[in-house]
């Protein structure tokens, strides 16, 4: 698929979340790049009368939306929201994705658990058949985090993943820092065979803040095709 390609998919996926869209709504912006299509759209509605209000995932989307003109507020203030419509790294049909490759899944979790429904947009290369071919990143407090890194390897293998390399994300040489101030590692599962069970074991390790399994969060999954835009809801056998 040629980035042209992508773009034209991104923004399909993105005019068909804009159905979900009424009038009065209080909405989670996600983040990324499929994100910011949907963005650039809903600025075009926002122009035309639309009202809405928009809880931004990350500060680069905090600056994106001021500059298309979408109103913007506070969480507190607004909780609980009716929709977020964000990205994935990867999504399955069971709705479970991995974000965070764009460094924001802790505020993006935040703001789609505080939310009634969410919605992940996605071209058709992100919908996969089991999760884990995307390094899924973790985040972690700075201060003693390589002994954070020690007990994620730990409480993974305890699950029966052995030697899943963990990366410490870095940026012009440096440990790279999210919104929040922590730092991040990608673990590379390949496959992950439940990720119900990965969710909970992980997030029992001290030090990690957050991490990018997203599981029974997703209400409907948008995936763009170059032969159509398919939706998928989440099943009540699935949460």
């Amino acid at each position: 698929m040629t980035s042209i390609d992508s773009a034209v998919l991104k923004r399909a996926a993105g005019a068909r979340a804009l159905d979900f869209i009424a009038d009065g709504m209080k909405l989670g912006l996600g983040s990324g790049s499929t994100s910011e299509a949907f963005h650039e759209l809903l600025a075009v509605r926002v122009r035309g009368g639309l009202n809405i209000v928009g809880v931004p995932t990350s500060e680069r989307v905090a600056q994106l939306a001021r500059s298309l003109g979408i109103p913007l507020a506070k969480l507190d203030d607004t909780a609980p929201l009716d929709l977020t419509v964000d990205g994935a790294d990867e999504a399955d049909r069971d709705l479970n994705a991995i974000k965070g490759g764009g460094a924001a899944l802790l505020r993006e979790k935040i703001v789609a658990s505080s939310s009634r429904k969410m919605i992940i947009i996605a071209d058709g290369s992100k919908l996969v058949d089991r999760l884990g071919r995307f390094p899924l990143p973790i985040e972690v407090v700075e201060f003693g985090h390589k002994t954070t890194a020690a007990r994620i390897t730990r409480a993974i293998a305890a699950l029966g993943y052995a030697n899943v390399p963990l990366t410490l994300r870095s940026k012009d040489g440096a440990p790279l820092k999210t919104d929040s101030g922590n730092l991040l590692y990608d673990a590379g599962f390949g496959a992950i065979a439940d990720a119900a069970k990965l969710d909970a074991a992980l997030s029992s390790v001290t030090g990690v803040v957050e991490h990018g399994l997203f599981v029974a969060i997703a209400s409907t999954l948008v995936i763009a095709r170059p032969n159509g835009v398919e939706i998928i809801e989440r099943s009540t056998s699935a949460g």
